[in-house]
């Protein structure tokens, strides 16, 4: 299956939230997905770009890797060079929050570490969202 890349880097800043948001809803536009499938894709888009800034250091990047075919999307964000590690309250509550939202909209995601440093993938599929 063939599948279209495309690669947005934006400053780790709360106003490139839409810009990411946008991005996403574009993509994912080109898709046999449904309106509510192409939702929970903004939905998860924007709340990785939320969890990125929220870990990254000041003065970040986040960059987004976007994998496109006819019945899915695929999206990786770069976290830096290592997981995020925190014995900060906050930051647990929002991860927390950033699992239960991304369990609830995507077919997958993982928190991963590997030689290119830590990062989030995301697959949503045409038809998953769909109520029987």
């Amino acid at each position: 299956m063939h599948k279209d890349h495309v690669t947005l880097t934006v400053p780790a800043k709360s106003e490139f939230a839409k810009t990411v948001r946008m991005t996403a809803a574009a993509l994912v536009a080109r898709t046999s997905m449904s309106y509510d499938d192409v939702e929970d894709v903004r939905m998860a888009a924007e709340e990785a770009f939320v969890y990125a800034v929220e870990t990254l250091p000041v003065e970040s990047e986040v960059r987004f890797d976007f994998a496109v075919s006819d019945d899915s999307l695929e999206i990786d964000v770069a976290l830096g060079s290592e997981m995020p590690a925190s014995d900060d309250d906050d930051a647990e509550a929002s991860a927390a929050y950033a699992v239960f939202i991304l369990e609830s909209v995507c077919d997958e995601y993982e928190f991963a570490s590997d030689e290119n440093g830590a990062h989030l993938h995301l697959v949503k599929r045409a038809g998953s969202g769909d109520a029987d």
